[in-house]
């Protein structure tokens, strides 16, 4: 990475996810690296990394050459009226929430600045992470490296059009909500006839992850890969035979216009 400086308003998860990302990796030094929090705390365990610290936004964004607001969407206009004095042209921004686009970002702090749009999920904090990065058209092609790098370091990365941003919610945020909801009801089920939760936990992690590794690697496609499991006259065809009844595909596409119209109610 560059020898600029990398700054973040917001030191959650997903802040925390990044950094440990381009330490463990090291990408960039820790104290090349500053965190602005409200919360103490937060602020605490950043420092015992050797992460600089400091008290307000507007010294983050002074000393930082590339800023990462990584607060919540409703915290946005807060956030950005805040820092807006301490901002020039040159200042590179990263927006993480959800439906913040890059115009509004520009618009609230009155300048062009270069931005990148990003759409991380949780996973990245094992460092396994499904992200989908858009660009401003004024950003470097130095500055957007460094900065799908530091997302590429904790897993998948994919650059789209910021016109799919929205959409890409339900297929990369949301989602794993959905991955961890079927997981509750199989090992609820296993539960309910007397197998121990802890090891229905383990094999549906495992069958996850195998399945996973199948979509990715086998070269077939899941149609494919659901007719290979699903027998005549087998197990399997009995249980797609009730999700199928149930219209679970359906309810999940409903599910997930649901999650794109709520960006786009959140959207700026």
């Amino acid at each position: 990475m560059s020898e600029k400086r990398l700054g973040f308003i917001g030191a959650g998860n997903m802040a925390t996810a990044i950094i440990n990302g381009i330490l463990k990796n090291k990408a960039k030094p820790a104290n090349m690296i500053s965190v602005f929090d409200l919360d103490g705390e937060k602020l605490s365990a950043m420092k015992e990394k050797g992460v600089d610290t400091v008290s307000t936004g507007i010294e983050l964004t002074e000393k930082s050459d590339i800023i990462v607001l990584a607060v919540k969407p409703q915290n946005y206009e807060e956030v950005l009226s805040e820092i807006k004095s301490a901002v020039h042209q040159d200042k590179v921004f990263v927006t993480i929430a959800a439906g913040i686009s890059i115009e509004y970002v520009q618009r609230q702090l009155g300048k062009n600045c270069p931005m990148v749009r990003v759409m991380p999920n949780t996973p990245l904090l094992l460092g396994k992470g499904a992200t989908a990065v858009c660009r401003s058209e004024n950003i470097s092609e130095e500055d957007f490296s460094e900065i799908y790098d530091m997302f590429a370091l904790s897993g998948e990365a994919v650059v789209l059009p910021e016109s799919q941003m929205n959409e890409i919610i339900s297929v990369n945020g949301s989602s794993p909500a959905y991955v961890y909801l079927f997981a509750k009801a199989m090992v609820d089920y296993a539960v309910s006839v007397g197998i121990d939760g802890d090891v229905a936990l383990k094999l549906v992690c495992k069958t996850f992850e195998g399945s996973a590794e199948m979509l990715r690697s086998s070269g077939d496609s899941p149609e494919t890969l659901i007719q290979k499991v699903s027998s005549k006259g087998g197990t399997t065809i009995e249980a797609l035979k009730i999700l199928n009844e149930r219209n679970v595909p359906d309810a999940i596409k409903e599910a997930m216009a649901a999650c794109t119209k709520r960006a786009e109610e959140l959207g700026k």
